[in-house]
């Protein structure tokens, strides 16, 4: 059985340097890439009254098809980015609403890929992403935190998403 993994990319460019590391990865995994970018998604509204937007067929086909799922977010002020931040926070519907959704991320594997300015990462910026897991029931199975230097991935990067990509898979 091959291991079936999608990256979900949230980051306000479609084209910039998120999009970067995720092709790498896509390249080198064979991930499919989601870009919430490209989808409606409404901010979490605790009436529900945005059932109509992408966010439940999206989830459920994530749900459904893959094993493995790679968040890749900039850093944007020394957190995720907030389109990344309203579909974690949209997955509350999963666990009101929607729940056979929310039983079903149970056991699903996920990691976080990061690409900020810098070539450090500040200390708990996987927070949300380890505790998110945890909470769902989901296998953490670890960060990298990526940058861009003059539009190019440096090598160490390179090499850094490798060996983080091998370990995953």
């Amino acid at each position: 059985m091959s291991i079936r993994g999608v990256i979900v990319q949230g980051s306000s460019r479609s084209k910039g340097n998120t999009y970067q590391i995720s092709s790498f990865v896509q390249d080198n995994s064979g991930f499919d890439i989601v870009d919430l970018k490209s989808k409606q998604i409404g901010q979490f509204d605790y009436e529900f009254k945005n059932q109509n937007d992408d966010f439940i067929p999206l989830i459920r086909e994530i749900v459904a098809n893959y094993d493995i799922i790679i968040f890749v977010t900039p850093v944007y002020w020394y957190a995720m980015s907030g389109i990344m931040k309203v579909f974690f926070d949209r997955i509350t519907d999963c666990l009101q609403l929607e729940k056979k959704i929310g039983r079903d991320l149970r056991g699903k594997a996920t990691a976080m890929i990061s690409c900020g300015s810098d070539q450090e990462l500040k200390k708990g910026f996987n927070m949300p992403f380890v505790e998110s897991a945890n909470y769902l029931g989901m296998n953490y199975l670890g960060d990298v935190h990526c940058w861009i230097e003059d539009t190019e991935i440096p090598e160490k990067v390179k090499q850094d998403l490798i060996d983080f990509i091998t370990t995953i898979i």
